[in-house]
């Protein structure tokens, strides 16, 4: 066993002493394999992984599938070892061979210190990874709320939120943090997103969040999402609806109670109350704010419209 692989077992052991009477016959400039420094950063070994940057440690070593330490630290939510590293000079922003920087994995795995650590050392939340996914969007996927917030705050992210041009336009995303958050039911992610500024409507070839949610049998999304006020009646570059998709693709149980959400929005009209309202004398009657969204059935829309004609 050569010296440099005695040097892994060490500091994959944790053995501090042997790892420090190794390091001075070995160069820790390894670059083609997964070397001790990755092992450090990985298992969060703070006092190793000094021992090994002071030794002079490559301390963006790639290993084989292009992942630095600092990618590990931030994978597993190492935040004392992320630090070490940053400040011995680590990239931020390198990407791994599939497109992955740190950022990528701390958001995913909803790690919030180390993430904040990241953008706090110009880590940019924009970059996409080979997949075309965001760090916002990874963790609105995988519904790290936190996380979301915190990258939320960042001013370079309200580029993420603003439309592009429509469903037909030919850099409009494949999928988008509503679409993620849509697809996978996490209602307080979609809630955020919306109170950010995220366009509701937002459509890419698929179509828009609802077609997502009504696709993946998210009760619950398309509720909130009809509540919310997106456009019911929109098609995706297959001239389909969302009730389409549940009519042509869905057979579960919770798609009934999706059909039947679907069709009664499609049946009605939204209207905003230009001025407020209320009546103190029925305790039944509906009581209004101005800006307030109500949904109207079509067929008694039209019945009203008809008898406002009649009735002065």
């Amino acid at each position: 066993m050569g010296k440099e692989q005695d040097l892994l077992v060490a500091v994959k052991s944790g053995d501090l002493l042997l790892a420090h009477k190794l390091l001075s016959k070995v160069k820790c400039n390894k670059t083609s394999d997964f070397s001790a420094l990755h092992h450090a950063a990985l298992t969060g070994t703070t006092e190793l992984l000094s021992l090994l940057l002071e030794a002079q440690a490559t301390v963006d070593i790639k290993d084989i599938n292009g992942m630095r330490p600092l990618h590990y630290a931030a994978w597993q939510g190492k935040a004392d070892s992320v630090l070490l590293l940053l400040r011995a000079g680590a990239s931020v922003n390198s990407p791994s061979h599939d497109g992955q920087i740190p950022l990528h994995l701390s958001a995913q795995y909803g790690h919030y210190e180390v993430s904040e650590m990241l953008l706090q050392h110009q880590s940019n939340p924009c970059l996409m990874n080979k997949a075309k996914k965001t760090p916002l969007d990874l963790a609105c996927e995988f519904g790290r709320l936190k996380v979301a917030q915190l990258l939320l705050s960042s001013n370079m992210v309200a580029v993420l939120l603003e439309g592009e041009g429509g469903q037909d336009s030919l850099d409009s995303p494949s999928t988008t943090p509503l679409h993620l958050a849509a697809r996978n039911g996490h209602k307080d992610i979609i809630k955020l997103l919306l109170k950010a500024g995220i366009d509701i409507n937002r459509a890419t070839k698929a179509g828009t969040s609802l077609h997502e949610a009504a696709l993946y049998g998210k009760t619950e999304v398309v509720r909130l999402l009809l509540d919310a006020g997106i456009n019911v009646n929109m098609r995706n570059t297959y001239n389909q609806t969302a009730l389409d998709i549940v009519n042509q693709f869905t057979t579960s149980t919770a798609s009934r109670e999706i059909k039947q959400l679907l069709r009664e929005a499609s049946s009605s009209l939204q209207v905003r109350a230009v001025k407020d309202y209320w009546n103190l004398h029925d305790p039944t009657a509906l009581n209004l704010r101005a800006g307030e969204l109500i949904m109207v059935l079509v067929s008694v829309y039209v019945l009203v419209t008809r008898l406002s004609f009649i009735c002065p």
